[in-house]
């Protein structure tokens, strides 16, 4: 099969680090180790496996980060290379095993990514807590090899697919996942809609663990598809406040009012302005940038995950405000972090998805996005601004590194055109 093997080496990392910013030359082309070639097809790990064939993947900002040498190493044990990266995937079902039972060959599927320690063939006696829970994202076991064989040996470490030396992603034409993995895709939801599942999942993870208050206003913070998601799902879920969207661009303003924003302001006096709005005061200090007291937000998401989205989020808080990080933030220098115990804030970070409690019930956070899209009927959709064959994939991380250029939103590949 065709697909795109990422390999990491100290070397490459050295040069990334010193060379990337000059030349996509060292992250993306002939100096990096990115690579389109001829692998072999997985095999099924075991009887409650699916073969997939990948309609489309998405690139998100997490691979851009890992190709560029850009993420905290922190994560790095919990990972395993080469792999084929690609975490955001539609499928359709090509084989099951003898023991599958919740899908059908020809299905379109999604794919949640996340290595549990039922993926990994751990008997639910030995199970972490958080996997117990259905909370894979925080598996206690995702360094550590599985106890499930394959032809090289055992199921290498890995707490997500895409970043999985023995489970290639959704960068590639075939894939293999096991039967917890999957959600079949309504006929009623697009292509463009679906491969969004995953991304979108995350924001509904986040808005369902932080829910706002009906009567106080609500900021979210940034122009990307989990902004957008994080717009969709606080209205999908019935948030009928005061919504403010920052975005950058124009077309991303427009968007996030399409999907529910009350009003979109741009980084800088316009959002400084909607503070006010709020009944906040400024004050200047002897040195530095002004501060507020007063007003204020009581709920924000950051998802952009930067030095200066963090340093916003903590400066427009109210007093005792919940900030909610979803922009994947890594080693941030020199954040100010005053306000954190001066106005008493709680911080709270989501990665994944898993099992919610929505109307009663235990849900997959998929399957809430899934009934949440068929109900609203969100544009949603319009994210997906640039797609592109697989053969073509230096391009589409060009243009999803350089949104200000391209004017992209989500970059999606095609592996089987």
């Amino acid at each position: 099969m065709k697909a795109i093997s990422f390999d990491v080496s100290i070397p490459r990392y050295l040069l990334g680090k010193s060379l990337g910013g000059l030349t996509s030359a060292v992250t993306f082309g002939a100096l990096s180790g990115l690579r389109l070639k001829e692998m072999p097809e997985p095999v099924l790990p075991g009887p409650d496996w699916v073969r997939l064939e990948v309609l489309a993947a998405g690139i998100c900002g997490t691979d851009l980060s890992t190709l560029t040498f850009g993420a905290s190493p922190a994560m790095e044990p919990f990972g395993s290379f080469p792999t084929v990266l690609g975490h955001e995937i539609l499928a359709t079902v090509l084989e099951v095993g003898p023991q599958v039972r919740g899908v059908e060959v020809g299905q379109r599927v999604t794919v949640d990514p996340l290595v549990s320690c039922a993926v990994r063939g751990i008997e639910h006696g030995a199970m972490c807590p958080s996997c117990r829970q259905g909370r894979p994202a925080t598996c206690a076991q995702a360094g550590e090899e599985g106890p499930i064989l394959l032809p090289g040996g055992p199921l290498a470490p890995g707490v997500t697919i895409g970043f999985h030396r023995d489970l290639p992603g959704g960068w590639g034409e075939l894939m293999v996942a096991h039967e917890s993995q999957l959600f079949p895709v309504p006929d009623d939801l697009p292509d463009n809609t679906a491969v969004l599942m995953e991304p979108l999942s995350i924001s509904l993870h986040a808005v369902l663990g932080s829910p706002p208050s009906a009567s106080d206003p609500v900021l979210v913070i940034g122009s990307g598809p989990i902004a957008m998601g994080a717009v969709w799902a606080l209205r999908a879920t019935g948030f009928e406040g005061t919504l403010l969207a920052q975005a950058k661009r124009f077309k991303e303003g427009h968007l996030a009012l399409a999907l529910g924003a009350t009003e979109v302001v741009r980084p800088g006096s316009e959002a400084r302005e909607a503070l006010i709005d709020t009944g906040a005061k400024a004050y200047t200090p002897l040195v530095g940038p002004e501060v507020y007291a007063g007003g204020g937000f009581p709920l924000i998401f950051d998802c952009v995950g930067s030095r200066d989205s963090l340093e916003q989020a903590l400066r427009y808080a109210a007093p005792r405000a919940r900030i909610v990080m979803l922009g994947c933030s890594g080693q941030l220098r020199k954040v100010d972090l005053t306000f954190l115990w001066a106005r008493e804030l709680d911080v709270m970070g989501y990665f994944g998805y898993g099992v919610e409690r929505w109307r009663g019930e235990e849900r997959h956070t998929f399957e809430i996005t899934r009934e949440l899209l068929v109900a609203t009927e969100a544009s949603v959709g319009r994210m997906v601004t640039h797609v592109f064959p697989l053969t073509q994939y230096r391009d589409a991380l060009k243009a999803a590194s350089d949104r200000r250029s391209s004017g992209a939103m989500k970059v999606v590949l095609l592996p089987g055109v």
